[in-house]
Order: C-alpha cells, then sequence, then structure tokens
C-alpha cells in the first residue's frame, strides 16, 4: 500500500532511502514488462512553493508515481501534522545510491541536462564508482523553454533505450520536460534531479553531514552564493510557513482517529462504476481498512464514487491517499468522485488546490447522473477526459472543439489530430475549455502547432470559457500575447 503525506496540496511518499530504491527498481521491472513510464520527483520546500503558483507543476507532482521528501522542511511540516515520515530521501543521495542499485541489477541509465562538463565529469565519476554501471547516454542541450527544445533529443534517448533518465534542467522545467515526453519515450524511471550531477561532479559542494542532520543545508548553500539565493530562500520561507500554519491550523484537532465506523459498498450492476459510503474520521490510524475497501472496489470496477455525507474529519495521510486512488483509477481509464462533501473536508481541499483535482458533486444523484450522462455504454467520464467534441458555432463560420478534462501527454495527441483534420476544412478554430481542469506543456505544444497552422491558412485560432488555472498556465508562456482569449465563448466569435 502506498503510504502519502499531503503537504500543501503535493503528495509525498512516506519511504526511507532503501525503500525508494527498492520501488525504483520494481518501477524498471514493470516499465520493461509493459512500456509504463514512471515520473519521480524529489521535492523541497522550493518544488512545493513552486506547485502553489504554478498549476501544471501542481498536476505533475500530484500525479508522480513516487514523491520523495528532498527538504527537511517537508519532514518537519509531516511531524506537526502528526504523520511523520520515514526520513528525508534527497536526490543527491538518491542519484549515487540508485547508480550502486543499477549496476548491481544491470540497469542503464542516461543523463540529462547540466553543462557538458559537468555531465560528462559524473557520468565517469559515476561508473567509476560502480564498476558495470551502464550509462547509455550522455546530452546536454543548449538552454531554451521546452516548447523550443530541438525533437532530436527526445529521438538521441528513445534510440539509446535506457532503464533510468536522470533529467538536470532544475525545477519545474525538469518535471515538465519529463510530463511532456513521459509517454513517447517509454523509460521506465524518468527522473527530475536539479542539481545532483553538480555535487556528483564536484562543481558544488555539500553542507558537511552534520548541517545535514541538523536541516541546514539551505544555509551552507546560502552562504556558497548569497547573491543568487537569498531571494528565493526567503520567499519560499515566507510563503511555505504562511501556508503550512494554515494547513496546521485546518488539522490540528484530527477528531477522534478511531472512529471510522461504516464501510459500505454499494455495487451498481448496470454500470462501471462502484459507490462505497465513509462515515467518521480517515486518518494514519485507521484508514487502512478504508484503502482495502475501495482497492476491491477498483479491482473490479474503474469508477469509483465516494459518498463522504457521514464523514467527519481526513488528515493529510487519508487526503494523500485519495489521491494515490484517484491516480489508480485514472491509470486504469477510470476516475475517482466525491459526492457529499462535508464543508469542512471541502475547505480542506480547497485550501490545499485539490478542488479541482478531484471531480466533486453535491451528492450521490448528481454524481452517478453525469456520470451516466458522459458516457455511453458504461463509459462514465472516460469520454469527458480523452476526447475532444467539435461542433460548427451557429451563425459563424468558426469550428468549436470542446476540450477534454485534462489536456495533457496522454490526450495530446487525439486533440492535434482532431484539431489538424478540421483545420483542413476551415482555418477557423475555436478551442472550448469548459471541461478542462488541468493544461500542460504537452497541452501547449499543440495549441502553438494549431495557432501557426492556423495562421498558414489566413485563419486565426481562440480559446474560450477557461479556468483561472488554465488562463494561467497561458500566460506563464506568453499565450495571452498572441492569441485571443475569452471567457465566454460567443463573445469570442464576434
Amino acid at each position: 500500500m502506498r503510504k502519502l503525506v499531503t503537504i500543501l496540496g503535493v503528495p509525498i511518499d512516506n519511504l526511507n532511502m532503501e525503500e525508494t530504491l527498492d520501488q525504483l527498481e520494481e518501477f524498471v521491472y514493470i516499465g520493461r514488462a509493459t512500456g509504463k513510464s514512471h515520473q519521480v520527483v524529489t521535492v523541497n520546500a522550493d518544488f512545493v512553493v513552486n506547485a502553489i503558483k504554478d498549476p501544471e507543476l501542481r498536476y505533475l507532482l500530484q500525479h508522480a508515481s513516487l514523491a520523495t521528501a528532498d527538504g527537511m522542511p517537508l519532514v518537519w511540516g509531516a511531524r506537526l501534522l502528526h504523520v511523520p515520515l520515514e526520513g528525508r530521501v534527497a536526490g543527491a543521495d538518491l542519484v549515487p545510491a540508485l547508480a550502486e542499485r543499477a549496476a548491481q541489477k544491470g540497469f542503464s541509465i542516461f543523463l540529462l541536462g547540466a553543462m557538458p562538463e559537468v555531465a560528462a565529469r559524473a557520468a565517469r565519476i559515476l561508473e567509476e564508482r560502480n564498476p558495470g554501471l551502464r550509462i547509455v547516454g550522455v546530452l546536454s542541450p543548449p538552454y531554451s523553454s521546452i516548447l523550443e527544445m530541438d525533437p532530436a533529443i527526445a529521438n538521441q534517448i528513445r534510440e539509446a533505450q535506457p532503464d533510468i533518465l536522470l533529467v538536470a534542467f532544475g525545477n519545474p522545467k525538469q518535471e515538465k520536460w519529463i510530463g511532456m515526453f513521459r509517454r513517447q519515450l517509454s523509460v521506465p524511471v524518468m527522473i527530475g534531479v536539479g542539481g545532483s550531477l553538480d555535487f556528483i561532479a564536484g562543481e558544488r559542494k555539500r553542507a558537511p553531514l552534520w548541517m545535514q542532520k541538523l536541516g541546514l543545508e539551505w544555509l551552507f548553500r546560502l552562504l556558497q552564493e548569497p547573491g543568487r539565493l537569498w531571494k528565493r530562500y526567503v520567499v519560499d520561507l515566507f510563503i511555505f510557513s504562511a501556508f503550512f500554519l494554515r494547513q496546521w491550523w485546518a488539522m490540528r484537532r484530527g477528531g477522534d482517529p478511531w472512529t471510522a465506523r461504516h464501510l459500505a459498498m454499494i455495487d451498481l450492476q448496470s454500470e462501471n462504476i462502484t459507490v462505497l459510503r465513509v462515515e467518521g474520521s480517515l486518518t494514519i490510524a485507521n484508514y487502512e481498512q478504508f484503502y482495502r475497501s475501495a482497492q476491491e472496489a477498483l479491482a473490479a470496477k474503474p469508477y469509483l464514487l465516494l459518498d463522504l455525507s457521514g464523514a467527519e474529519f481526513m488528515d493529510s495521510s487519508a487526503i494523500g491517499m485519495l489521491v494515490h486512488m484517484a491516480r489508480q483509477a485514472r491509470d486504469r481509464s477510470g476516475d475517482l468522485i466525491l459526492a457529499c462533501v462535508p464543508r469542512n473536508i471541502l475547505e480542506t481541499l480547497s485550501m490545499l488546490r485539490l478542488d479541482s483535482f478531484f471531480i466533486i458533486h453535491q451528492d450521490v444523484e448528481s454524481g452517478l447522473a453525469a456520470f451516466s450522462h458522459n458516457g455511453r455504454n458504461g463509459a462514465g467520464y472516460n469520454q469527458l477526459r480523452y476526447m475532444a467534441y467539435s461542433e460548427q458555432l451557429r451563425g459563424t463560420t468558426w469550428m468549436v472543439v470542446r476540450c477534454p478534462r485534462y489536456f495533457d501527454q496522454d490526450t495530446s495527441s487525439e486533440i492535434q489530430s482532431t484539431c489538424l483534420s478540421l483545420l483542413d476544412d476551415n482555418p477557423f478554430l475555436m478551442l472550448d475549455f469548459s471541461d478542462t481542469v488541468f493544461l500542460t506543456s504537452a497541452g501547449l505544444a499543440v495549441i502553438n502547432s494549431l495557432y501557426h497552422k492556423a495562421q498558414q491558412q489566413n485563419g486565426e485560432l481562440r480559446v474560450a470559457n477557461y479556468s483561472s488555472e488554465v488562463e494561467q498556465v497561458l500566460e506563464m508562456v506568453g499565450f495571452d500575447k498572441f492569441l485571443v482569449m475569452h471567457r465566454n465563448l460567443s463573445f469570442a466569435a464576434i
């Protein structure tokens, strides 16, 4: 059972170093057998602060296959939330340990990023320290934005067929790049490693062990590079502390940890969905029974609706478990739906920026009705999740494509294919984001290509009905500078 602690909306795996290596080893074997890629993140306070401000990064961290606690503030925060972590698993420690495990098991590694001389030196040192280690590629592309990076990079990695890809672009670029290319590369394990290659190559010095144990590594780095890091650390400390205090206050009481009184499963024979009713408090002390019931339900059907009308409280571990279950359901082309969410739990999810992560309905009836409406023959939310709908906007020349709930690497190819086909017949295309809650770099690349295609045909691409988070993602890459954007579809067509 995957054990997670949710800190400011980011789920963190409760694992020590040895358990992390065992999990990564399992990911390699799964990836070799199935072609599945696993995105792994090493989360520190800077990641969490960036995720608060960046919806795309938050989405990627929430959907990661594994997230380790790289920074001591996360370890301390978990203790204050009464869900202590096994310990810190820093990227700078994980990379050398993973290289040792890879040499033992015959796994191959590809290094992407860092300065050319640094990456080459790090590769040589890792091979010297771990006889038999196979580093099948070292590549340091010139600096550019994700959307401008040479596609030949992905081709070179795919040809090398590594078991493990270490990406040293720094956060959030490395996480977004992995999220964008994860599906097409099919590398079993892909990890953003930040400055870990610089430490291995001796380009930067790590803090003494006593400072690491006391959580003072940030101070050591600040003393080394005060001009570059002081502002980042001050901002991170202020934002992380302010948001964490809100989470701690919301979860300070916790209720009686032994009050999970009732779990009733309702199996709907005519639909591809199970309803599970929860009453009482779900905490780290008692959620295993609930987790087993949910796993049983998901094994039978890919959709699970949780009736939380009788729920009283959820701690950060229980919420992390819900995040994990949603990801499991989505991997099986299903989803997790929450209904009758009590006000206190809904406020906590909103505070943690998880209210858009889950599908939430006011009551069970409306959740089931939406499930039936959105799917055909029990397909549930699949079409809303994956498929793009197109229609001509009445009284105009515009063709409208209603984009899916998740506009990411899993859905981008289908949307691009649908839209390119429409542009061949009509160069005036509108993207309707009314259903879309997450837009990633893979989706941005599609939008960019469609914009240029429409321009080439003397037409235009516009976007409408977007949420504030989708708008934020578009603005972060400057798409608002050249795209016509409007929250109302009818007005956007004028």
